[in-house]
């Protein structure tokens, strides 16, 4: 990844989309912003350059987006996924990818996001979706992502279960390490995450800063 030119239409079109999202799915898109921020700190502690933590605060803003496309009784089901489900769930980061396409289509800024956005369920030890990529084959972002994104996951509370303690979900991440989870950035990570608040943002380049004004 290199630097490069993010276009003046960037924040307007992620907020069109990320509008649609909310009023779709409130959840998930509260979600996603938090995903976003977190990525961002996480490219942020992992090293990566100012432009590196724009795309990566895009991918993980837009990483949910698919879930645009799946019915709300699997989205929001308390229990579970059966089989059937699970197949559909597992379409997301295809559908996600799908509509960013037109848009990477005229710009080279939203070229960068497809990878990380349809690779973010990959699996380290090849056992994710939708490609089951192995290891560094899997887009630097797709990584981050997943840590990140599996973090939210775990310590939100949701209606049908409480969060879970920072400790527990810190033990696993650990546990998975090297299985699900790049074993390196799963150490930036917790290395990184306690400080995470302390970490200034940059709210002119901050897509999720972005949205909270227009809100």
């Amino acid at each position: 990844m290199s630097w490069g030119d993010i276009p003046s239409w960037a924040n307007n079109t992620a907020l069109a989309l990320m509008q649609t999202l909310s009023y779709v799915d409130p959840v998930t898109y509260e979600h996603c912003c938090r995903v976003a921020a977190l990525s961002r700190k996480l490219a942020l502690s992992a090293g990566l350059n100012e432009y590196e933590q724009t795309v990566a605060e895009f991918s993980g803003l837009f990483h949910d987006l698919g879930k645009i496309g799946i019915s709300n009784e699997i989205i929001a089901k308390p229990g579970k996924l059966d089989p059937k489900e699970i197949d559909i769930m597992r379409n997301h980061p295809i559908i996600s990818e799908s509509i960013l396409k037109p848009l990477a289509e005229k710009d080279s800024f939203f070229r960068q996001l497809l990878a990380p956005v349809r690779g973010h369920h990959e699996r380290v030890d090849g056992e994710g979706y939708p490609d089951r990529l192995v290891s560094d084959k899997i887009n630097l972002l797709s990584r981050m992502i997943l840590i990140v994104d599996t973090y939210d996951a775990m310590s939100q509370t949701r209606s049908y279960r409480k969060g879970l303690p920072n400790e527990v979900v810190y033990a696993e991440l650990k546990r998975c390490s090297g299985t699900q989870f790049d074993s390196q950035l799963v150490k930036t990570f917790l290395d990184a995450h306690k400080f995470f608040g302390q970490t200034k943002e940059n709210n002119e380049t901050s897509i999720v800063e972005y949205l909270k004004r227009a809100a």
